[in-house]
């Protein structure tokens, strides 16, 4: 049977080199992804945190699965009880579950074992200590397979709304994404970003390298993923493609995943849990709202989806909003035009004062936008 790792961060959004994005350093995702394969069109179902994994690791929209908001207090939102997580899918299979780092679906560690179904947890923020518990878990003997859930924090923001956890890095230049301003402020903060990104591909570079020397590397299908876009105006919350678009990025010399293939088909994070179901060769719950991509992955007829939906309902307050998304249009309804909710840690940004007149107006109860003719969606239809 093969083994799985999946890794998540925060906050990242589809901004490493492997995605166009040349002055961020990162390396080692960039080599996975011409080792592995990459989907240039994934998408989350929800703009912040909490909402995206549950639905991330149900295979189920965060209105069924009961997870609006953030898990952590004072907001304390919390799937259903009767959900299931990936990890209890997997360990009823009989592979042994673990944990590694941070896991925004609960905050408890006891929730984790008990509600999610990890045989064990682990939980640290630092990259260098989730590094080397994760090589001791490879090291370690293994009867039988495993997941491994490896849980990234950056690159969050710091608790100040900043990037401070590692220097600034302009060793490539620095570029602002084109829904920004461009100015001085804009890019030493992209910079700051830089930095933090380098550190976290740092992190799972040293990863990969416990996973070659453990000897299981062909055997063990390893995913990298994110839960939503970059925390900064018009990305993280929104529902705008900054906001949605996420890092995809698989390695499994045992499933045929190599040779730096790049798939073009939307996919919607609700359909890792099937996909990961049926090729695991595992049954598929009827109740799941995602589909399964594996006859993409086995190169064999599949229809790609005509559709992805995203939605938020609270993040730090109420702000319902649905969207559809197909390859040409997005529509988004906001289903309370006078809400303004730009999170906390933007409004620390230096950005923010700059955006500040386009943010905090009030929002018509439809947008429309021509993704062709207007793909920063400034033009509403």
């Amino acid at each position: 049977m093969t083994n799985l790792i999946v890794i998540d961060c925060h906050d990242l959004g589809q901004h490493l080199g492997c995605y166009g994005q040349e002055t961020v350093p990162s390396p080692n995702l960039d080599a996975l992804a011409a080792r592995g394969v990459r989907f240039a069109n994934s998408f989350c179902t929800a703009p912040q945190c909490s909402p995206s994994r549950a639905g991330l690791y149900t295979g189920r929209f965060a209105h069924a699965n009961g997870m609006l908001g953030l898990a952590h207090p004072p907001f304390n939102w919390r799937m259903h009880p009767d959900e299931v997580h990936l990890a209890r899918y997997l360990q009823a299979a009989g592979y042994h579950t673990a944990h590694i780092g941070v896991q925004h679906v609960t905050t408890r560690t006891e929730d984790a074992v008990h509600a999610l179904g990890f045989d064990s947890v682990a939980p640290t923020p630092a990259p260098l200590e989730i590094v080397r518990k994760a090589a001791d878990f490879l090291k370690s003997a293994h009867d039988r397979p495993f997941f491994l859930n490896i849980g990234f924090d950056e690159p969050h923001r710091d608790a100040h709304g900043r990037y401070t956890q590692a220097a600034p890095d302009r060793s490539r230049g620095v570029r602002i994404p084109p829904y920004l301003p461009q100015t001085p402020e804009a890019a030493d903060e992209f910079a700051e970003l830089q930095g933090v990104i380098g550190l976290m591909d740092a992190a799972v570079g040293h990863i990969w390298d416990a996973l070659e020397a453990s000897g299981l590397r062909d055997d063990t299908w390893l995913i990298f993923t994110t839960d939503h876009g970059l925390a900064m105006p018009r990305a993280k919350c929104t529902l705008y493609d900054p906001g949605i678009q996420t890092a995809l990025i698989m390695h499994a010399p045992g499933l045929g995943l190599t040779g730096g293939r790049v798939y073009d088909p939307m996919i919607s994070n609700v359909d890792l849990v099937p996909t990961l179901l049926d090729m695991l060769g595992l049954p598929i719950p009827d109740n799941l709202h995602g589909r399964s991509f594996a006859d993409l992955l086995r190169g064999q007829p599949y229809s790609p989806r005509v559709e992805v939906f995203a939605g938020k309902t609270f993040h730090t307050a109420y702000e319902p909003q649905r969207a559809i998304r197909t390859d040409r249009y997005k529509l988004i309804w906001n289903a309370e035009v006078d809400i303004i909710n730009v999170p906390g840690d933007i409004m620390h940004s230096p950005i923010y004062p700059q955006m500040i007149d386009r943010l905090t107006v009030e929002r018509p109860p439809l947008e429309l936008y021509d993704l062709q003719a207007d793909p920063l969606e400034m033009h509403n239809l």
